[in-house]
């Protein structure tokens, strides 16, 4: 049955930005645990005894689980309220941080992990909606999108700074404990700032579509990262290959002939929307390739402490801080294809920079990669938002958020599987010459983004 609600009444423009503020935290918090973790891999290693392929686990149950599980959130926030959702989802975040801090052993660890993916999945895409909402004015409403992606790109940019600086004088369950005072005071804040909102129209949950989108991820990233353990061309690969081909093919063909889909695929035939869906994923296979890379190079092959790696990582973090404010800017004024193209041109140069990667690589060539790398992340992901949002309708922005968050956590473990595929079981001694094609992998990502650019709209 369809319910409508009354359009509640226009917020101030004080309380506006107040509630994209709160939204913004959460958004913070979000990005930051899909990298904080990182730099934090080594320490994990060694304190729980665990080998590459259990680590990348840790990072993948996360954003396998969040990648999932977002439209569905989005669309359950639609229908049920976004603030009840954002507020269901920091506590069953927070929850699964604490019990990531105490976790025994891996198995409980990267369980922990993807309960935590179920709660920011109820953060991200909602965190959206809401703001989207909040903002009547398109004018403003862009730039609040614009603030909202670039609180999201830094985070993920200063996961790695932030974590270094925890594990220089705690150990790695810090890395989980910090997320409790943010949790505490987003549930607050929310409470007493953000409104509650709805769809006018509630759509039905699509469970088979659900199923098969968490089958098609989860699948796929698992061979990706169990293939050099297991073997490509095993019995076993060669099954989840089919399994996961068969499973693919099943979600369209179920998504093709529902009325209210969890994905309506109707809406790829937009150049533009289609273009900025795999431009998320692009751009988040880039940034996660290079921080599982520069991880495992800098502290097994150049002997740096945690601190020391996480702090190499400031220039991506600076370049990101700059750039992403000013891209939603650009984006409000010009339309999305000049910081698109800005951001694909300085990805592709900090790849190929970094070609060439041996076990004596300079520092300031290094420096130089990771500051190109986050001038390109952070022009991405404003034009990115705006584009996927601009592509569905206002009353479906829940999901329009989900879509563009899916795409952009499919990236992410995409990223980890294949960076921790090219180095698994590799010496220290040889990790870098096993990474180069990661770095190739960066610049063509990178080439994408700017092919991409050519599809967007040059004004906005």
């Amino acid at each position: 049955m369809t319910t409508t609600h009354p359009v509640p009444p226009a917020l101030s423009a004080r309380r506006r930005w107040t509630v994209l503020a709160v939204c913004c935290l959460s958004m913070f918090l979000v990005g930051l645990d899909t990298t904080i973790v990182n730099v934090g891999l080594p320490a994990i290693g060694r304190g729980l005894g665990v080998g590459t392929r259990s680590l990348e686990w840790t990072v993948d149950a996360y954003t396998i689980v969040l990648a999932g599980l977002l439209i569905s959130s989005g669309a359950l926030a639609d229908r049920f309220g976004r603030r009840r959702m954002f507020q269901c989802g920091l506590v069953v975040f927070g929850t699964a941080s604490l019990v990531c801090a105490i976790a025994p052993s891996v198995g409980a660890l990267v369980a922990a992990r993807a309960v935590q993916g179920v709660g920011a999945s109820m953060l991200s895409p909602v965190a959206l909606a809401i703001v989207v909402n909040a903002m009547p004015d398109p004018r403003e409403r862009a730039q609040a999108i614009g603030v909202w992606a670039s609180v999201f790109g830094l985070s993920m940019a200063v996961g790695p700074v932030i974590g270094g600086a925890l594990l220089a004088g705690l150990d790695w369950r810090a890395l989980f404990w910090i997320n409790a005072p943010v949790i505490v005071a987003a549930l607050v804040l929310s409470a007493v700032f953000v409104p509650e909102s709805r769809a006018p129209r509630a759509l039905r949950l699509d469970v088979p579509g659900q199923a098969l989108l968490t089958v098609v991820i989860g699948v796929w990233v698992g061979v990706l990262i169990e293939g050099p353990h297991i073997g490509w061309t095993s019995p076993a690969a060669l099954a989840a290959y089919g399994f996961a081909a068969v499973a693919t093919v099943g979600f369209v063909w179920v998504e093709a002939r529902r009325q209210q889909p969890l994905m309506d695929l109707r809406l790829f035939r937009s150049p533009s929307f289609s273009g900025a869906v795999l431009g998320a994923v692009a751009v988040f296979v880039a940034l996660n390739v290079t921080l599982l890379l520069n991880t495992l190079y800098l502290q097994h092959t150049r002997g740096f402490t945690p601190l020391a790696a996480g702090a190499a990582t400031l220039p991506m973090a600076l370049g990101a801080t700059v750039c992403a404010p000013w891209s939603g800017r650009l984006v409000g004024r010009v339309g999305p294809r000049l910081p698109l193209t800005l951001a694909g041109g300085f990805t592709m140069a900090g790849g190929l920079c970094l070609v060439g990667l041996d076990g004596h690589t300079s520092t300031p060539l290094l420096l130089l990669a990771y500051l190109l790398t986050g001038i390109g992340f952070g022009f991405a992901n404003a034009p990115i938002t705006n584009t996927a949002v601009s592509g569905l309708p206002p009353a479906r922005a829940g999901v329009a958020g989900a879509i563009t968050s899916t795409a952009r956590q499919v990236g992410a473990a995409l990223g980890i599987a294949l960076a921790g595929g090219l180095v698994a079981n590799t010496a220290p001694a040889g990790l870098a010459h096993a990474s180069r094609p990661g770095w190739i992998l960066v610049a063509a990502c990178g080439l994408l983004l700017v092919l991409l650019a050519r599809t967007s709209r040059s004004k906005a």
